[in-house]
């Protein structure tokens, strides 16, 4: 079984791990209602895109 001879260094460990970072998602403001929403979808808090009505959306019951 193979096994390294040297530890690695950290300076070669966080090179290896330099594209391991997350990026946040591109958010873009709905014409409509401008909340913040992910590009080229139906706003899920108004039901637009591109300007016009897509889905309808139903208003939530408030529980007791």
């Amino acid at each position: 079984m193979a096994v390294p001879k040297r530890k690695q260094t950290q300076t070669r460990r966080d090179k290896r791990r330099a594209h391991d970072g997350l990026t946040a998602p591109n958010l873009g403001k709905c014409q409509h209602c401008h909340e913040l929403i992910l590009p080229h979808r139906v706003c899920p808090y108004c039901g637009y895109y591109k300007g016009r009505s897509v889905v309808p959306i139903v208003e939530k019951a408030k529980e007791k």
